[in-house]
């Protein structure tokens, strides 16, 4: 089994996921994103590699985080400790410094016995498939080695959280005065730098999930757990919630009722805003085949476009370079604002869809209402081949699924990409044809 998924290295914390196999990684990183041009011409002008290296809170995260340390030192490469801080933030800070490259200790919205390790590429960005295989390999050959006043230094990044708050208030098209938000940051890494950003873009905050232990990141709190911050929010009588994930990477919204606003509906608001400011390049925005149907005729029916691409925030985040586009994201809260990200930031989302709403006078409800959501049935085929997603009765049967719906729904058959399971996803609609066609789909799958 390959070591990379689709987001970096992620398992269960001392179990396949060692302090042996972190100091491994990080060595053979500095192996490979050590070489090249940019590294080489570094190196001949006297200037040493340096790399950022941050985590979220979780407890396992303290010996693993030593573990990349020490392999990245005791190959000559700097490190600059962040300390705990939003993935989005490592990878800001790593462009910020013209750092060589940069590690984020975290497995996200995983429970806190998980961990993993996120390797970003000069600039910030994650690294292609083929870096990652290079990495793979380069952990069973020949390290960096060494000696004296060559091997690397480790230093606190004093400064790491106010550069990425002010980064995020300077991107700012207009403040929050007026607002009062609840935050959920779901004992994760944004526990300290959400609250504190929000305040100081003018916002009245109240705070919950913000109390890390190492052992209760996303447990019953944050993107996964909305019921907390929807009764938060009523209770108080708030205008927005906003949940993060435990790296911060992603954001989901409540508004003042308590409903939920997922990432589809983020993404229509900020389009939108994005269009009236002139900030969206071909308006054109970028979500995958699992948005749904509601945010295409909501963006078609003001002039612009959807380009859709794999499940996958990595996916998106291609698709928006080649065409160089500024917005795009999932249904789940990732949402990547190029102008300002290099990948998903729950902070920065959460702000500027608070400033549209402090800006328009607005209440998030009236904003969100710009898109209506097509009812959604997904069911997961369990035990069959991963290959009946293309089998010809199965694609025979979903195109005849799809003429029955028209233009008031949609079909999609998506095979696990690791277990043997294909996902069956019908929009209709109501509800009752959503789960009909998708029932009879699913038999069809099964069969």
């Amino acid at each position: 089994m390959a070591l990379f998924g689709t987001d970096g290295v992620r398992g269960l914390a001392n179990g396949p996921l060692t302090a042996d196999l972190a100091l491994t990684l990080a060595q053979a990183t500095a192996v490979v994103l050590g070489q090249g041009r940019i590294a080489e011409a570094r190196k001949a002008a006297g200037k040493r590699l340096t790399a950022v290296v941050a985590r979220d809170p979780r407890i396992s995260g303290q010996f693993l985080s030593a573990a990349v340390e020490a392999g990245l030192a005791s190959s000559g490469v700097d490190v600059l400790d962040a300390g705990t801080l939003p993935t989005p933030a490592t990878a800001f800070l790593i462009g910020d410094i013209d750092a060589d490259f940069g590690v984020m200790i975290s497995a996200s919205h995983n429970p806190a016995p998980d961990n993993g390790i996120k390797i970003f590429a000069r600039g910030g960005v994650k690294l292609p498939d083929l870096v990652e295989q290079r990495i793979e390999e380069a952990m069973a050959g020949e390290k960096l080695r060494p000696t004296g006043g060559d091997v690397g230094r480790v230093v606190r990044f004093a400064d790491a959280e106010d550069r990425y708050a002010i980064h995020l208030l300077a991107s700012l098209p207009h403040r929050l005065d007026g607002l009062h938000v609840v935050l959920d940051c779901a004992h994760g890494a944004a526990s300290g730098v959400s609250p504190e950003t929000f305040r100081n873009a003018g916002a009245k905050v109240t705070v919950i999930g913000a109390d890390p232990d190492g052992i209760n990141i996303n447990d019953g709190v944050g993107s996964t757990h909305l019921d907390k911050l929807a009764a938060e929010v009523v209770r108080v009588g708030a205008d927005v919630g906003i949940a993060h994930d435990g790296d911060a990477d992603r954001c989901l919204a409540v508004d003042a009722t308590g409903a939920v606003v997922d990432g589809d509906k983020i993404m229509a608001i900020l389009a939108l805003a994005m269009k009236r400011r002139g900030h969206l390049p071909a308006d054109t925005l970028v979500a995958t085949v699992m948005s749904n149907l509601g945010l295409h005729r909501a963006m078609a029916a003001n002039g612009i476009k959807v380009e859709t691409t794999a499940v996958g925030d990595r996916y998106v985040l291609e698709r928006m370079n080649e065409g160089r586009f500024g917005l795009g994201g999932e249904q789940s809260g990732h949402v990547i604002m190029s102008e300002y990200a290099t990948t998903g930031d729950g902070v920065l989302t959460g702000l500027h869809l608070c400033a549209e709403v402090a800006r328009s006078g607005k209440t998030l409800a009236e904003l969100a209402s710009v898109m209506e959501v097509f009812p959604q049935v997904l069911i997961n085929v369990k035990g069959v081949e991963r290959s009946r997603a293309t089998d010809a009765d199965v694609v025979a049967a979903a195109a005849l699924a799809s003429s029955e719906l028209g233009d008031t729904g949609r079909v999609l058959l998506r095979p696990s990409g690791t277990e043997p399971m294909v996902r069956v996803m019908v929009e209709a609609s109501t509800q009752e044809e959503a789960q009909r066609v998708a029932e009879e789909l699913a038999a069809v799958v099964r069969g």
